[in-house]
């Protein structure tokens, strides 16, 4: 079921750029594409700082 969906969800950012009307539309474009990376590894440190801050307690 992934194999069907992960092709449709892959978004070509070079493209989106170069068929940009101005400036601000690129900016959206490039904070959109890089937003989700930035919350994974925001979420990824905050478990990593939980989870070692539980083993300390033991």
């Amino acid at each position: 079921m992934m194999n069907l969906v992960l092709p449709l969800l892959q978004v070509n950012v070079e493209e989106k750029l170069k068929n940009a009307p101005d400036s601000s539309y690129q900016i959206g474009v490039l904070i959109g594409s890089f937003l989700p990376f930035v919350l994974l590894v925001g979420v990824a440190y905050w478990m990593y700082y939980r989870a070692k801050k539980a083993g300390r307690k033991e």
